[in-house]
């Protein structure tokens, strides 16, 4: 898609044309706003844009999927499955952006190249890789927590003869039909990738870096009937999201695992299993299973004997057995455990036989075994929540770049502004809240609208008055620091913390471990950012400056 040249000034910059960026864009224009939406892909998507991968889909329920605002698009937007397939998402984006006629703000195929702080002026420089220059009193990134693919460091990736694709560029001209195929990693995306692929292709080898916990999905098709309930109580269902932990469009439970006996527990566990949902799995039947090691043991053992009575052949099901804590992002499936039962399907452990090296035929592991493969693809991951910013130069006040000020580890107030980047704000950025993406990006878009909205405001009555101001929204060190013993206090007690992921950045080698989340729940997260609104937006510098 061919896009338009960009103005020279705009009141706003919106990075990113996903979720987020559509959000903002759409609530900046409600406050007549000029703003312009940029994004290096082609068009509208965002992770989902490039996330074109086989079985890509959602783990979050269709009906909470998508965005709360609007109300009459909730009820008739069709959706056919429990939960989004990731072409339904891209269709739904899109329709999004036609209903709304957003499409002429947008610019695609542009990417931001690096954006300087010009405090004479109160505006922030933007180069783009199209040699343009733009200047905006607002820079707000909307680059999504996994945007940037991770490639681990194999020696002879680049000797490989046959197809090498990593899922966060999915080519769809790969045809997997009757091929080899060799899949590295076995996270949520190679669990959907090999769950659905593993139905055609000839051959297929899971490199396994680390055994999964995950549980059914219990994707089926949305009746009629089931529709009409969720369209009778959208607004209840809704609000139950908003106060809750996950968001993720069920009750959790208020009852603690030692509340219940053993008889009771296994039961609860079954039922769970039965109903689907990695986030209800782990917070639909016990309140504590991320706290309690006892609990989070019995559901380990729970998942872990599943696994056993799945898989038939003894030696695939011991290498698919996970013996860590339950507390990575929780996974669910259609079927991922049963793909090991097919012949054509085998697992290699890369804890016991690690990767050597990858020649023109495939992939050699130790012993000299070598894997002769059509196709390899890469299902390593990403540079998650903080990786997409290191890739552009972005300069603040007094000549510090963001890189520098996150040396130590990302740090942010409320997810959403960084101490000395004035005018600048981030849409789920780090220290954000743990829970369902959509709903996540709806409290932050919504925080910096109003924000915008009250800083906007304040300068045009001082106008009236003759005060010549500019508008400057920034936030404090104290401010920042305060809200990273927050974070760090929300995760205390977690098993999360015990447990090295890409939510702390333990996949990536050389990556700073640090705090990315805010792991109170999306309530909790609401609340504080209503505190900080109710208090003259404590933690900001006055909205003014001369």
């Amino acid at each position: 898609m061919v896009s338009q040249s960009p103005p020279d000034r705009v009141d706003a910059l919106v990075v990113g044309a996903g979720f987020g960026g559509i959000y903002q864009l759409y609530s900046l224009l409600q406050l007549g706003l000029s703003v312009k939406v940029i994004d290096m892909a082609g068009d509208v998507g965002g992770t989902w844009y490039y996330n074109r991968y086989p079985g890509a889909m959602s783990d979050s329920y269709s009906e909470v999927y998508r965005f709360s605002w609007d109300k009459e698009d909730l009820q008739t937007y069709p959706w056919s499955h429990r939960y989004v397939q990731g072409p339904d998402v891209l269709k739904y984006l899109e329709h999004v952006v036609e209903r709304h006629d957003l499409r002429k703000h947008m610019l695609f195929n542009t990417e931001l190249l690096s954006a300087q702080w010009i405090e004479s002026e109160k505006l922030w420089d933007i180069q783009l890789s199209t040699g343009a220059t733009v200047k905006a009193t607002y820079l707000i990134t909307a680059l999504g927590l996994l945007s940037r693919p991770n490639f681990p460091d194999i020696p002879g990736l680049n000797t490989f003869k046959g197809t090498l694709c990593h899922t966060a560029a999915w080519n769809n001209d790969i045809d997997l039909k009757g091929k080899r195929v060799g899949v590295i990693g076995c996270g949520s995306t190679g669990v959907q990738v090999i769950t659905e692929i593993a139905k055609y292709v000839k051959e297929l080898v899971c490199f396994q870096r680390h055994p999964q916990y995950t549980v059914p999905s219990g994707d089926t098709p949305v009746t009629a009937e089931y529709r009409a309930k969720v369209n009778a109580k959208y607004d209840q269902l809704m609000e139950q999201s908003r106060k809750s932990l996950y968001a993720m469009g069920f009750e959790e439970s208020d009852r603690s695992f030692d509340s219940y006996t053993p008889e009771e527990q296994e039961t609860i566990f079954e039922s769970l299993w039965s109903q689907g949902n990695g986030f209800r799995f782990m917070g639909g039947g016990f309140n504590d299973v991320s706290t309690n090691k006892n609990a989070n043991a019995a559901a380990c053992a729970f998942i872990r004997k599943k696994i056993a009575q799945i898989v038939k052949d003894p030696e695939k099901a011991r290498k698919l057995q996970p013996y860590d804590h339950y507390a990575r992002r929780p996974l669910c499936d259609s079927g991922y455990y049963k793909q090991f039962n097919r012949d054509h399907v085998s697992i290699v452990d890369l804890k016991e036989t690690p990767i050597t090296a990858v020649t023109g035929e495939g992939i050699v592991t130790t012993g000299g075994k070598v894997h002769e493969l059509d196709v390899i693809i890469m299902a390593t991951g990403f540079d998650a929540v903080d990786g997409n910013y290191s890739r552009v130069r972005i300069q603040g006040k007094n000549g510090e770049t963001l890189k520098d000020h996150w040396s130590h580890g990302p740090t942010s107030y409320l997810g959403v502004s960084v101490a000395n980047f004035p005018n600048m704000f981030m849409i789920t950025g780090p220290q954000g809240p743990f829970c369902n993406i959509p709903s996540a990006i709806e409290v932050h878009v919504e925080f910096i609208t109003e924000a915008i909205k009250q800083a906007e405001e304040a300068a045009a009555a001082a106008s009236k008055t003759g005060e010549q101001k500019k508008v400057v929204v920034e936030t404090t060190m104290k401010a920042e620091s305060d809200w990273n013993g927050v974070c760090e206090k929300s995760v205390e007690g977690s098993l999360f913390k015990e447990t090295a992921s890409w939510i702390f950045g333990a996949n990536v080698p050389g990556k700073t471990l640090a705090i990315r989340f805010y792991f109170g729940g999306l309530r909790k997260f609401r609340e504080e950012l209503q505190k900080v609104v109710d208090s003259n937006y404590v933690g900001f510098r006055p909205f003014l400056e001369s």
